[in-house]
């Protein structure tokens, strides 16, 4: 019995704990990391036994209030969003965890309380979007959550974050717009929101151009939230200029759900007869996917600062993911589910050694962290770990998601374009190996010319990170292995009847 209503309890109990931490951080603020830890690890917990759930018995509908759609708004829970799910609140968790020296660092006292309340809202818009099966319902959560990210980015009160979270506010209402008039376009074609029935009623208005140009303003508006390039103007500042824990949360997480929508409502909305026949568009795709690879590396490769070059190699990764849609058959997709998950590791992993760096160090710029290594050996040590999972180098998961990529290429004949996958692997060779040449061959100040007199070197950073910090960096960096050795598990369990689910429309 409890089975069937946890659905609506990921997006209720999430809801009151914020208005729990409001009312309990007036009080104390101590007590606003607790709560948040608490809420996030049943949302973990919830997930978790949800998919189990799915594995057995097949998809969860829940009808909130009762009402049967298409009068009431229907929360699904399937093996393609139970397994996005997981990807959500494993790294929530892991933020929140992380989170509490963090913010103590880098968020002024007096916004503590605001800030946690913001963190959560931003968790329960991204797991309400994942489990909705309502379209317009979709975009009221991804509402919630982009409104939370806008505040965050800006919450360290730096000028320069300001302008970041200004230049996201513009740039995501606009994709917001671009969403909205596409689902009103269904709407108008179909007189149903219900992804379900969405999906059965389309087929008939395939030609119309209201279905078009619905299509069209959807694919914009996600890709524009997922940082999609070129469309990703809006990302390398508000990675770069926000307060660590949030740069963890909506690299890891926020990106990954756009991307999730975005599979949702070109697979199970619009079908595989839609994109691949009617309005075919994977070719398109699949061009920029590869552009997006390159171009991301390389901007990557021209940063001197960390956290810079760690947003611009979101936007090659994220190509990598494109990649499988503009494949589109089993394998590829196979291979894109799989990189969402070892991104979210891989990629949540480095920017928290980012931070933990920048909480010793007070830099993240590459030419003042020179010999890092020898002062945080544990936490270079996860970030070379985690960089070698991004390169692809076996056996971590980025290897593993790479080799689905490139069978899937091949067997859809796009050689070339399996090519630029290991092009793309090479120079993020080059972007990670910038960070490790400085931080295990670069001496720091004052030891060039042997040891001066005094020590030589100054004193910022001579102690790793603080333990709670440090936990969940080395558990992601060892998931990068584990995960890639563990891969046939997902692939037959979880990830394969997923991406059947997918190419099989509704």
């Amino acid at each position: 019995m409890m089975l069937v209503h946890l659905p609506v309890f990921l997006v209720t109990i999430p809801i009151v704990a914020s208005l729990l931490i409001l009312a309990a951080g007036w009080h104390d603020r101590r007590f606003c990391h607790p709560i948040a830890l608490a809420t996030v690890l049943f949302q973990f917990g919830a997930a978790v036994v949800l998919l189990f759930g799915v594995m057995r018995g097949g998809p969860i509908h829940y009808h909130v209030g009762g009402w049967a759609p298409p009068l009431g708004i229907e929360l699904v829970i399937d093996s393609f969003n139970g397994f996005i799910l997981i990807v959500i609140l494993l790294l929530s968790a892991a933020a929140v965890v992380y989170a509490k020296r963090s913010v103590e660092k880098e968020i002024p006292a007096d916004k503590t309380v605001s800030f946690y309340v913001l963190f959560q809202l931003l968790i329960t818009g991204l797991v309400g979007m994942t489990i909705t099966g309502d379209i317009f319902n979709l975009y009221v959560f991804l509402e919630i959550s982009s409104i939370s990210a806008y505040t965050l980015i800006s919450a360290a009160r730096r000028p320069h974050s300001y302008v970041a979270s200004f230049n996201y506010l513009v740039l995501g209402s606009i994709a917001a717009g671009f969403i909205l008039l596409g689902i009103g376009n269904l709407y108008v074609a179909t007189g149903s929101l219900n992804m379900r029935e969405l999906a059965v009623m389309l087929p008939a208005s395939y030609e119309l151009a209201t279905v078009h140009s619905a299509f069209l303003f959807l694919m914009i508006g996600f890709s524009i939230k997922a940082a999609v390039f070129p469309l990703h103007l809006w990302l390398p500042d508000a990675y770069a200029e926000s307060p660590s824990v949030v740069t963890v949360l909506i690299s890891t997480v926020m990106a990954k759900v756009s991307v999730y929508a975005l599979f949702r409502i070109l697979f199970t909305v619009f079908t595989t007869a839609y994109i691949l026949d009617s309005f075919p568009v994977t070719g398109i795709v699949l061009f920029i996917a590869a552009v997006a690879i390159i171009a991301g590396a390389v901007l990557a490769i021209g940063q001197d600062d960390l956290k810079r070059l760690l947003a611009y190699s979101s936007v090659s990764q994220i190509g990598y993911i494109m990649f499988a849609l503009g494949v589109a058959n089993q394998i590829a997709l196979e291979g894109g589910l799989l990189h969402i998950l070892g991104h979210a590791v891989m990629k949540g992993c480095l920017f928290m050694v980012a931070g933990l760096i920048i909480y010793r160090m007070g830099t993240s710029r590459l030419s003042e962290l020179k010999g890092v290594a020898k002062t945080m050996p544990v936490s270079c040590a996860a970030f070379a770990l985690a960089g070698a999972s991004m390169i692809g180098i076996p056996p971590t998961i980025g290897f593993m998601s790479k080799y689905y990529l490139v069978l899937g290429a091949f067997e859809a004949g796009h050689y070339l374009y399996a090519a630029v996958l290991l092009v793309g692997s090479l120079l993020a060779a080059v972007y990670i190996w910038k960070f490790i040449e400085v931080a295990y061959f670069g001496h720091p100040h004052g030891e060039e010319h042997g040891h001066a007199a005094g020590g030589g070197r100054n004193d910022r950073g001579k102690r790793e990170a603080p333990l709670s910090m440090l936990a969940p960096v080395v558990t992601l960096a060892l998931l990068c292995l584990i995960l890639g050795m563990g891969v046939e598990v997902l692939m037959e369990n979880v990830i394969g009847p997923a991406v059947t689910l997918l190419l099989g429309g509704a």
